[in-house]
């Protein structure tokens, strides 16, 4: 470019390469740590923005940046951008970016940036650093506002203060004099509001930026105080006096806050003061002031996306944690149960089972079902449940529970349900949508002690960009909204912000889990759709599911017939593989009392083994998916190209895994849910048998 030096100083620390090298050829992909649709938030922003990485080279920037550059993404990455820097502002923002950078710093300079009709503008550049979920430093994200205009009024102020100081002889008579001359030199400026004042803050002239701004014209402000111009608060704390005494002692004051115009609205200002002085004697004030509110939202915009994704990965973290327990303790579980199960059935005390043993046995069973249900209540907030997601009508689904709603809140609550006519058809797991709704009715039952009123509607629904980009984890589409209503107590804030979190409750220790909410908010987000709630102190809850519309004629739909549970045939043979040597045992237990020929393998190398042989009968593979080494879904195709008439049961208290991608089963997969009792495991496997598959797990 014309007058620039030389790029040399900024480059990788870890590297030694300079500038002057060549730049690759970067393509246009979202920055280190932040999603799609995080970078769409950011295009739609009204201020220049840039990302960098931990190298000090920049790797992505906003469209309004590449508008306002002319320049490409690929150009602009790395050190591109640098070379529309003048040349005398480059050492000095090169000093600050490095240094801040070094000490991982927020920074603010300010620089010329030339424009893509290669005018040089002045920018306000804000840097502030970005780092990972484990509190690793990533690089830095940074706005820039063009502050053009408010430095040439300056440059003017300050050349206008030199005319006015050497013109001005007895300070009340030059005073109103200089204010003729400010009025004349500013009144064409539209962008500021720039005006004089006396030493007691009255205003003495007014330009037509400062109408535009303020409302007021010239006739109707002149000679009264500027303190009209500030807030009710501001003025009880004496806020505009203090600002002229600051830029009196200080030689200048800058600073922003809320002012107020004619009409009673009000905005963000950028404001600048300096006192004018004829041989040391104060003579009045030159005040410049911006309107920053587009900038100040814009900023607000970046805080707001910026804590929804801090928010989206806490909740992703907390998420893989409770998954993982889960699937652990399903194993646990399927032991405790099992056991019990076969002492249940067992009456080999010495004298029969006493009435203290039944007891003891149920009450074991109850709570360990308590902690299966537990379990899957954790796999649903984690995402990790396996759902068998079938075409449902909303509508009917809610009629159909309302009854059930009524019986289980109880007289003192009015249930009452408001289908609106065509609502879409949906695709979800109806059984754990029904369970969704039961936790939204039992909360606003606990919300209401006294009695009160839940509504459940339903309606159509469409969100788009606007919405979308205020929610950045919700994609653009057609939705159907089930709304749940009570007129109870509400909750503040600070719960509201929480009440997504497992564990998280208001009640007291031991009248809830804390999984109600985080259960709704793992299916809904595992089924593709969006979950908010609406809640203020005293004013009742709001909580709005959005799922997404499924396009299909429900009345095209086959129905399954029930089918009654059957036992093994004689010489039917079932293989069971299973790492878990306490669940092994107990499946391979279970199965001869049901009347199967029960073979065992820890790993697939052995079931491989034993399915090689072909004098062997094997009616059905019935494995774990994670295993050590193989995993099921591998031994399964192996088995099958052994014996292509196998028929395979898959077990998993995991679902992320092979068998199950986001939350669906794949196809022609028959797969069941640890931890599995006497009679789901019977039921299961003589459906697949008999070649009827349920696919629930």
């Amino acid at each position: 470019m014309d007058g620039a030096r030389p790029i040399q100083k900024i480059a990788p620390m870890t590297t030694g390469k300079c500038m002057s090298e060549p730049r690759l050829d970067i393509s246009p992909e979202p920055p280190g740590g932040l999603d799609d649709r995080f970078c769409e938030v950011m295009d739609a922003a009204p201020v220049l923005i840039w990302v960098s990485g931990e190298d000090k080279l920049c790797i992505w920037f906003n469209k309004p940046w590449l508008a306002f550059s002319g320049r490409t993404m690929a150009q602009e990455v790395g050190n591109g951008w640098a070379e529309g820097v003048h040349p005398d502002d480059f050492d000095r923002c090169l000093q600050i970016y490095v240094s801040h950078f070094d000490a991982r710093q927020q920074f603010r300079m300010q620089y010329r940036l030339r424009r893509h009709d290669g005018a040089y503008r002045w920018i306000d550049d804000i840097g502030i650093p970005r780092h990972a979920r484990d509190g690793s430093f990533l690089g830095y994200i940074g706005s820039c506002t063009d502050i053009h205009d408010q430095k040439t009024t300056e440059e003017k102020l300050r050349e206008l203060q030199e005319t006015l100081e050497q013109r001005v002889g007895e300070a009340e008579k030059k005073l109103v004099q200089s204010a003729g001359q400010l009025a004349a030199l500013v009144q064409g400026i539209r962008d500021c509001a720039i005006y004089m004042l006396d030493p007691d803050g009255r205003v003495m002239s007014w330009n037509s930026g400062a109408q535009r701004i303020k409302g007021y014209s010239a006739h109707e402000i002149v000679g009264r105080h500027n303190s009209r111009f500030y807030t009710e608060a501001d003025r009880q704390a004496d806020v505009p006096a203090d600002v002229l005494r600051r830029a009196r002692r200080e030689g200048k004051f800058e600073g922003e806050g809320w002012r107020v115009r004619k009409d009673g609205t009000q905005f963000w200002a950028g404001v600048l003061v300096e006192p004018i002085h004829e041989n040391d004697k104060l003579i009045g004030f030159a005040k410049v002031t911006r309107d920053m509110t587009d900038r100040l939202r814009a900023q607000s915009l970046l805080d707001q996306a910026r804590d929804r994704m801090l928010q989206m990965q806490k909740m992703e973290a907390i998420g893989q944690l409770t998954g993982g327990v889960a699937h652990d303790f399903n194993n646990l579980l399927m032991v405790i149960i099992g056991n019990l199960e076969i002492a249940q059935r067992d009456s080999e005390f010495p004298s029969g089972p006493t009435a203290r043993h039944k007891r003891a046995l149920s009450s074991a069973m109850r709570g360990a079902h308590r902690a299966a249900t537990l379990t899957q209540r954790l796999l649903a907030f984690s995402r990790r449940q396996a759902l068998d997601p079938k075409p449902v009508d909303v509508n009917k689904l809610i009629a159909g529970e309302v009854e059930f709603f009524q019986r289980t809140l109880g007289e003192t609550i009015e249930v009452e349900a408001v289908g609106a006519a065509g609502v879409w058809p949906i695709e979800v797991d109806a059984g754990q949508l029904e369970a969704a709704m039961l936790n939204l009715a039992v909360n606003a039952r606990d919300a209401m002690p006294n009695g009160g009123k839940l509504t459940i509607e339903t309606s159509n629904a469409f969100l788009d960009e606007d919405y979308c980009r205020a929610n950045p984890e919700v994609l653009r589409g057609q939705y159907v909204l089930i709304s749940v209503t009570d007129n109870g107590a509400g909750m503040t804030k600070e719960v509201l912000d929480r009440a997504f979190e497992p564990f998280f409750s208001t009640k007291a220790v031991g009248e809830g889990t804390g999984l109600g909410l985080s259960q709704v908010y793992g299916f809904i987000k595992q089924s593709g759709g969006h979950v908010k709630i609406y809640s203020e102190p005293g004013e009742g809850t709001t909580v709005k599911i959005y799922l997404p519309r499924l396009i299909i004629d429900l009345d095209a739909r086959s129905k399954e017939e029930a089918r009654e549970l059957l036992q093994g045939e004689p010489g039917e043979t079932i293989l069971v593989v299973e790492d878990d040597e306490d669940v092994r045992a107990y499946l391979v237990e279970t199965l001869v009392d049901l009347k199967y020929r029960a073979l065992r393998a820890h790993d697939s190398p052995s079931a491989l083994a034993l399915l090689q042989q072909t004098d062997l009968q094997i009616d059905l593979l019935l494995t774990d998916v994670v295993l050590p080494g193989m995993n099921g879904r591998e031994l399964a195709r192996r088995a099958r190209a052994l014996r292509p008439s196998l028929k395979v049961l898959f077990m998993t208290g995991y679902s992320r895994n092979a068998i199950v991608h986001q939350g669906r089963l794949d196809p022609d997969v028959e797969l069941i849910q640890k931890p599995i009792t006497q009679d789901q495991l019977a039921s299961r496997i003589r459906a697949v048998l008999d070649g009827r598959p349920k696919n629930k797990a």
